[in-house]
């Protein structure tokens, strides 16, 4: 059962903040339908809050649109209601089916965190019980950091273990990751937002990859300000929790608001 399938017609003050939101973010959804219903006085503070890149950020508005998609697609997330949402707006505001599709294969980056930090901790146990091998490294490995600096523009000491311990995954994960690199159309310091928003996001908070996105973003000519505001657009992931529940909550609600269905005569 829809929010809007047995509502009331909505009061002024909701009908007010329903314009406002739709003016300011552009968009509206039966899920926000069931906030403005359930508390106006919510969506109106959730939309000064999430309005600020809107209304004082740098970036064009389809990257704002990258970033959400970016935050919601990711695999630690995956609201697809949201990534549906903000494919639709990036693609108003002009962005093309290429772009969208980089920002995802970025976002698909995400897993080998598995091994970012847990090769450090199996080279910390090894080490512990004397068993670590020499960290010198062979040819195959001195070509694959060699090609890693040159495709993905940067090497950083957190490579180092699963290039030490699994160098031919690291190759293919290049071959992977390399991609949009490759070939695709976004400018790196936006390749780089996009992996500044999925570390940060709530339900990641990498802080080792966040850091060396954030000096590669502004080694390719981004700003502060810019920076900021990636990070502004992250942090309102938590309003998810509304989104998701209130439409259910605003179900149950209408389900016991209703009467009783007659009973059969004996």
């Amino acid at each position: 059962m829809s929010v809007n399938s047995v509502a009331s017609a909505l009061t002024p003050r909701q009908e007010e903040v329903k314009a406002r939101f739709i003016e300011v973010r552009g968009t509206w959804s039966e899920a926000w339908e069931a906030v403005v219903r359930l508390d106006p006085d919510f969506l109106e503070a959730y939309l000064r809050f999430s309005a600020v890149p809107w209304r004082h950020g740098p970036l064009p508005p389809k990257v704002k649109e990258f970033i959400y998609i970016a935050i919601d697609a990711n695999a630690t997330h995956m609201y697809l209601p949201g990534v549906r949402q903000h494919i639709k707006a990036a693609l108003d505001h002009g962005a093309t089916g290429a772009e969208i599709m980089e920002v995802l294969e970025l976002t698909a980056t995400l897993g080998i965190h598995a091994m970012n930090v847990g090769m450090p901790v199996l080279a910390e146990v090894l080490s512990e019980m004397g068993r670590r091998p020499a960290p010198e490294l062979d040819a195959r490995q001195r070509e694959i950091r060699e090609e890693f600096t040159r495709v993905r523009g940067y090497w950083h000491s957190s490579w180092d273990d699963t290039l030490q311990f699994a160098p031919e995954l690291l190759a293919a994960y290049l071959e992977f990751s390399g991609v949009p690199w490759r070939g695709g159309t976004l400018e790196p310091r936006v390749k780089e937002f996009i992996y500044i928003a999925f570390d940060v996001a709530a339900t990641h908070l990498y802080r080792t990859g966040l850091k060396i996105h954030v000096a590669n973003a502004l080694g390719y000519g981004a700003t502060p300000e810019e920076i900021t505001e990636v990070m502004e657009i992250a942090a309102v992931l938590g309003v998810h929790a509304v989104t998701t529940s209130a439409p259910l909550l605003a179900e149950e609600l209408a389900a016991r608001a209703q009467p009783p269905a007659p009973q059969p005569p004996e």
